[in-house]
């Protein structure tokens, strides 16, 4: 007889294949708060689709496909999770991807000068929380939607992510939206 490295009082259970569904890539266990997982009548059947959770944000932006059918988990995705989209909805384009689930998009604007009756190019950088319904490059011009307080400087959602139309590096170019 083989020697096992778990005891035998330890055996991991198999999960039912509502919670195997959900991207385990945490330390700690993830699963939506809107999806109860551990039904008595379910328990025995092997239901073959995940029950999900998603809803429609509003203000005429549409619920993406992943977030419909995907299996990631995120409670500040505002189609997924439990964020409201209220306040200001803003565009810029994408600068930085390369925090986790988090975006920096860059806002240009021109600010009037009375004293030489001119306007100069100015810009503001804004850390915006994406979901991993939208895969955003440097580049693409994204709608972010104002939403609670996530972290410390992040109080933006994205909602939808319009393609780069820049050819080369588009980080400092000047582009009005």
């Amino acid at each position: 007889l083989p020697i096992s490295p778990i005891p035998p009082g330890h055996r991991p259970r198999s999960q039912s294949s509502s919670v195997a569904a959900m991207d385990q890539t945490e330390k700690s266990f993830q699963k939506q708060d809107a999806v109860f997982i551990g039904s008595k009548r379910l328990l025995g059947k092997k239901s073959k689709k995940a029950m999900r959770y998603w809803r429609n944000v509003g203000l005429g932006f549409p619920t993406p496909k992943e977030a419909k059918e995907g299996n990631f988990v995120d409670k500040k995705c505002p189609f997924t999770g439990n964020v409201s989209i209220r306040g200001a909805i803003l565009k810029g384009m994408v600068i930085s991807t390369k925090m986790k689930r988090t975006i920096v998009i860059r806002r240009n604007y021109l600010h009037y000068i009375k004293k030489f009756n001119r306007f100069e190019k100015r810009h503001s950088n804004l850390p915006v929380h994406c979901s991993p319904a939208f895969e955003p490059k440097e580049g693409d011009i994204v709608t972010a939607g104002q939403c609670r307080p996530l972290a410390k400087t992040v109080r933006f959602n994205v909602l939808k992510v319009d393609k780069n139309q820049i050819f080369g590096s588009a980080r400092k170019q000047f582009a009005l939206f």
